[in-house]
Parts: C-alpha cells; structure tokens; sequence
C-alpha cells in the first residue's frame, strides 16, 4: 500500500466505492474527499469504511474486538509512515513484516508533513467518523433488537473514547519521530559534528571584533525551518491548527531538551578549563530568548519549553556567577533582548532588511546570508 505512494496529498478519488455499498458510507466517502491524504491513506480509509459496515451486523457477537482490531491495522500504518521517514530511529524489527515490506521514502519536507496530515487526520476524523456505523441506533438490526439491554449503549462510549486516545498516541509516535529527526538534522552536521557546543560561547570572549549581535545560526535555521513547515502546513492542515501548533513546540521542545540535557555541553561551561565570559553569557542569553520569542509569537511556547529555557537561562548565570562576576552588569535589559530578537526574525522572515553576509558563518553571532536563507527555504530535503 505505501510502496508505490508518492506522499503527495490528493482529494479522494471518485468511482472507487464498490456498487451496493449503502448511501451512509457513501456519505462518509463524500465527507472524506474534502480532506485531502496520499493515496495509501485514501485506500486506507475506503478500507476501514468497508470494514465498519460489514461488521456492525455482528458486533454483538465480536464486542470489544472491532475496535481494537481497527487499532492494530492503524497501528501498523503508522508504522510503515515511520518507516517512510529517512532517518528514523525505529528499528526494522519493530516493524511488523517489514523485510517483506518496502515503502517508498518522504524524501522532501512536503511529504513528511503529508505523513503526518495522513496519520491526524485518520485518527481524529475519519477514523472516529467511520466508526459511528457501530452505534446502536445508526443500524437497523439494534433498534429492531428489544432483547438488547439498556445498559449496552452508554457503556460502550467509554470504550470509544478509549480507543481514540490509543489512536492519537500511535500518531504521537510518528510525530516523535519527525521532530527527533528533524532535530538531529539541525544540531548536528553530516559529519557527526555538533552545531551546538559549549565552545560557540565560550569561544566569544576572545574575539576582538566589533559583534553584531544575532542568535546563534542554529537557532536561526529553527526558526526558518518552523516557519517554512508553517508556510505548508496553511495547506495540508485546514481546520487543525492546532494539531500543526503541537507539532512545532513538540519540535521546539526537541531541540531546547537536547541542550538541556547534553552533558558535555554543560560539563564545559561549568568545569571546562576556560570560563563562560560576559559575551558568551549574553550570546546565550539571546539564544534563549530568541527561541521564547518566536515560540511566542507562533503560539507555541508552551509551559514546558518556557520553564526548560528559564532552567538553563538560570543554569548559565550561575556558572558565570561562579566565577567572581555580576551577571547583572554585564546582562543588558531584557528590552534590548527583545528588540534584537524581532528585528531578527524580520530578517529572517523575508522583510526589507540587509543581513550582513560577511561574517563567520561559524561564529555564534554569524547572521544567515540572504544567499544560506533563500537555500534553507528552497531546499525541501533535511
């Protein structure tokens, strides 16, 4: 089914229903053509609408197991849609049949955001919609049915319910996936080199050039990768926003929790041989701040992202503190932070604004060429 889908999303096909299928799942394929999926998702759920309808016949005999059975197919799509992803740290055997399997590649960031329009909106539309065709009175045997207790149908809504937040936890693994790939694909080179290291800042203080003060590359691709992803996803997600809203603090999150987290980075700034020095720390300081700001401004600064910056905002003014220094006389007001940090993202949205194309590009205070900007936006591979 995924082997020869091109991840690129279409409007359901026309004619594809088998003849004799009743008006209500016609109904629901109609519903389901204004959204758009990739082939093997559109198959999919013509599948699972089949499906649904023979069964509902006999659910009193199969109960609880139609469900879960629906489940564990989804379950192994969104396995072959983690497959899809190049990189993906799932490991074959985790795959059910996969060496039997071949799935072609979502090579450009399109069509790994169309494994994802695949996956939400199965699990929170279509999917649910579907199976509706199992309550009692959408089917004319159970309300014919008088021996049917009356307790049957409330106790069965828990069970759905249920059965949707196992859907949308498969989703979240794919979703896990993609931002721990796209995460990876930004902290480090494909040489195994980090873009992320203790020295960026350290570094800083020996340099005895006048800076213009910008956030660190890294954090500039962030936020041109978020806004690109965000350009595509006004396409592929109508009506979830706030599905694509998850999605990019999820991969905020990634990324900032893998700077908290690395231990050699903080084992330099803390114990490292040369200390972080007020330019390091102010360069720093811009970072986070910079990535509070835009998350902000998007709409996805979520509690955890907020509270994880300020941790390791705190955990760097201690370090410099440890070394004798005031954090506070060489920290300008957080408005200068401010206004740096949205002139930045002028820039780098687009707007009518020289950036300075000269500077070391390896320098934590290096800006991103128009030149490197227009070849993030353009390329569609991470």
């Amino acid at each position: 089914m995924a082997a020869a889908d091109d991840w690129v999303l279409t409007q359901s096909p026309t004619g594809t229903r088998q003849s004799g299928r009743s008006f209500v799942t016609s109904l629901g394929n109609a519903v389901a053509s204004q959204h758009k999926l990739t082939s093997s998702a559109h198959r999919f759920n013509l599948m699972v609408q089949d499906f649904f309808e023979d069964v509902a016949p006999l659910l009193s005999m199969l109960g609880g197991q139609t469900l879960d059975c629906v489940f564990q197919v989804f379950n192994s799509y969104i396995n072959m849609l983690i497959k899809a992803l190049p990189g993906s740290m799932e490991e074959e055997a985790n795959f059910e049949g996969s060496v039997n399997k071949i799935v072609r590649l979502a090579e450009t960031e399109d069509q790994q955001m169309a494994l994802l329009a695949n996956a939400s909106l199965l699990a929170d539309e279509l999917l649910p919609r579907s199976a509706m065709k199992l309550y009692p009175l959408s089917h004319p045997s159970y309300k014919e049915d008088r021996r049917r207790r009356p307790a049957d149908k409330p106790n069965r809504h828990p069970e759905q319910r249920e059965w949707r937040k196992r859907l949308v936890a498969a989703v979240d693994r794919l979703k896990d996936t993609f931002c721990r790939q796209h995460a990876l694909d930004l902290i480090f080179t494909e040489e195994g080199d980090s873009h992320l290291t203790a020295d960026m800042y350290i570094n800083m203080d020996n340099n005895v050039e006048e800076l213009e003060w910008l956030p660190s590359p890294i954090f500039q691709e962030l936020f041109v990768k978020l806004n690109r992803m965000a350009s595509l996803a006004a396409d592929m997600f109508v009506g979830r926003e706030r599905f694509v809203s998850l999605l990019f603090m999820r991969l905020t999150e990634t990324v900032i929790l893998w700077l908290s987290e690395d231990q050699s980075f903080w084992d330099d700034i803390e114990e490292g041989p040369r200390p972080l020095g007020p330019m390091g720390l102010q360069q720093f300081y811009l970072d986070m701040k910079f990535v509070s700001c835009f998350a902000a401004q998007g709409r996805y600064l979520s509690r955890n992202l907020n509270r994880v910056l300020n941790e390791i905002i705190n955990k760097a003014v201690a370090a410099f503190s440890s070394t004798g220094m005031d954090p506070d006389r060489v920290l300008p007001e957080d408005e200068w932070f401010t206004e740096v940090c949205h002139e930045a993202m002028e820039r780098l949205s687009g707007k009518p604004k020289a950036i300075d194309g000269d500077r070391e590009l390896n320098s934590p205070t290096a800006s991103v060429s128009a030149q490197s900007i227009s070849s993030i936006r353009s390329h569609g591979s991470t």
